[in-house]
């Protein structure tokens, strides 16, 4: 008997800081009004997407003392973009980072079982913390937590959110019609937490939510992180683009269920994954090849390579060679906010690296940079993107992708118009929503309260 056909999960991703929007196209929008949210939302609930997902930026990231080229000025707040969006939508899951660091569990429970509450069902949280000084500036906790103490203080957030979430199972709300008012059951949402990071105890006012929990997701490539996704989160976020990188990451994670009790199907990988489309196979490579070049300017180029390099390359033609220097590894650092910079764990050996990889190409510095910082996942005509797309689910490689179109806020509406007709074609990918809330979308049953979600190390 022949396996049958997973289904896909699809969701889109407005971007915030990055090197994918082609910011000088003009259909490039603003990503401060409310019109070009709305519009990006809209589409995905038209081709019928699992969710919507807004990263998170704490402060203005700097280079060099000067505001990253590529940052975002004026990005509103996640949590009032996402309660604005559950207005215009019906189905649409949404989906917000938000920090564990520099927030508390009481205030972060109550907004997530709020947007829950106020979009049926659709809220679903990003966790993460932040490892730098400079955005924790920003805050009262700015730079005291060391990088360890942040993670037992994120397991140990999740966990009293939790608690939070569930201080409201098997107890009723009873309405007094005669005065208006709600006589609640003596131990609703009382709660009492004692550990190293928190020590709280009252009634939290929201009521359980439409899922019981907002759905958890986490990104995290380190075995810590891996481990702790496998511990209780119900996605994780992957940044692996080719099939066999999937592959072997899709079964590393999915080997680790086993040992915390849980199935296959509890946790989904889905890998962030951009896309460039034309009327053929070749029409879209070649314009694939110009939105690189968009999408990497020469200072651009530069700037990525000062993050490696970690000192001042402004001197440098971007189209000439790679710097004969070698990078600075010491701990201060020339860009401020930017976690790419300690992506590298071994700077001089990826400098190696890119210095033989330019030498054997004949690649400039931005040539090298577009090469290494590609990541158009899916390029081709419909057609081909979508049997793509399909092979990789189908070889579990992933369970489906967040897309990240080039163009905000309408370059996913091309996606939308052709390559979903073509999966719904051939069966793996939902016609209509068949659920309310975003649980459903993605297969998932609301978890019991009392159940621990976070038993791993929160290596986020």
């Amino acid at each position: 008997m022949s396996k049958p056909l997973k289904q896909i999960h699809l969701a889109a991703h407005f971007p915030g800081v990055n090197n994918t929007t082609v910011w000088s196209d003009p259909r490039a929008g603003s990503h401060i009004e409310f019109s070009s949210f709305a519009h990006f939302a809209r589409t995905a609930e038209r081709a019928k997407f699992d969710f919507l997902f807004l990263a998170e930026g704490l402060r203005l990231r700097e280079q060099g003392g000067r505001i990253y080229d590529l940052d975002v000025v004026g990005r509103p707040d996640t949590f009032t973009v996402l309660s604005a969006l559950a207005a215009v939508t019906e189905r649409l899951g949404l989906t917000g980072t938000v920090n564990s660091t520099f927030n508390e569990p009481y205030e972060v429970a109550r907004q997530f079982a709020s947007l829950d509450h106020l979009s049926g069902g659709r809220a679903a949280w990003n966790v993460v913390t932040s490892w730098d000084a400079f955005t924790g500036e920003n805050f009262r906790r700015g730079g005291f937590l060391p990088q360890e103490e942040r993670y037992s203080r994120a397991k140990e957030f999740l966990a009293t959110a939790t608690e939070l979430f569930d201080s409201w199972q098997g107890h009723e709300i009873v309405a007094d019609q005669g005065s208006g008012t709600f006589l609640k059951d003596a131990q609703a949402g009382a709660f009492v937490h004692q550990g190293q990071h928190f020590d709280i105890a009252g009634r939290f006012n929201v009521p359980r939510s439409p899922q019981g929990r907002p759905v958890i997701f986490q990104a995290g490539d380190s075995p810590e992180g891996r481990e702790f996704a496998a511990s209780g989160a119900d996605a994780i976020f992957s940044r692996h683009s080719t099939l066999d990188a999937g592959r072997e990451f899709y079964a590393d994670v999915k080997g680790r269920l086993a040992r915390h009790g849980r199935r296959h199907d509890q946790l989904l990988i889905l890998p962030a994954a951009t896309f460039v489309l034309g009327d053929t196979d070749a029409e879209a490579h070649e314009l694939a090849h110009e939105i690189r070049r968009q999408q990497v300017s020469g200072q651009t180029a530069i700037n990525f390579l000062e993050q490696l390099w970690n000192r001042d390359l402004s001197g440098y033609d971007p189209d000439g060679p790679l710097p004969d220097i070698d990078p600075d590894p010491g701990e201060h650092t020339i860009a401020q906010g930017r976690a790419s910079v300690r992506m590298h764990r071994d700077p001089l050996a990826v400098a190696r690296e890119w210095r033989e990889r330019a030498a054997a190409q004949g690649l400039s510095i931005r040539e090298l940079v577009i090469e290494t910082t590609g990541r158009q996942s899916f390029v081709g005509s419909p057609a081909t993107v979508a049997e793509t797309i399909d092979s990789f689910v189908q070889a579990d490689a992933a369970d489906g992708f967040i897309l990240v179109p080039h163009i905000t806020p309408g370059g996913l509406d091309v996606f939308a118009d052709t390559v979903v007709p073509l999966l719904q074609e051939r069966g793996v990918f939902r016609e209509d929503y068949t659920g309310t809330t975003l649980r459903d979308h993605l297969g998932l049953a609301e978890p019991d309260a009392g159940a621990e979600p976070f038993t791993g190390r929160a290596a986020l």
